[in-house]
């Protein structure tokens, strides 16, 4: 893995009540930025088994100039301003790749 990739995990909590809504944003903001952004490697979305308002989100892009470029993008934008009111915590967390694989 490159040494210049930015991997991060974010830690999110949200308003039980407005869960779906929270989902639906963020399938949409997940499939635009893998879509339409080259620097953005993977994101994978999970909900804390039998906690579906803690979510936890797997960030891979290629570079720092990668994830700055996506919180730029309109498909962020819309989804950081949509969400505002359902977050009630947010926790961003820098980590170290250990072993990462997927399948094409």
């Amino acid at each position: 893995m490159s040494k210049n990739k930015i991997v991060r995990m974010a830690e999110i909590e949200l308003d039980p009540g407005q869960v779906e809504a929270y989902r639906a944003l963020l399938s949409e903001e997940i499939e635009a930025a893998v879509a339409l952004e080259d620097g953005v490697l993977s994101l994978s979305a999970v909900a804390v088994k039998d906690s579906p308002h803690k979510i936890r989100i797997l960030e891979v892009y290629a570079d720092q100039e990668a994830y700055e470029a996506h919180l730029l993008t309109p498909h962020f934008l819309k989804y950081k301003t949509g969400t505002a009111g359902m977050v009630t915590s947010l926790i961003l967390i820098d980590v170290e790749p250990v072993a990462m694989a997927a399948k094409q």
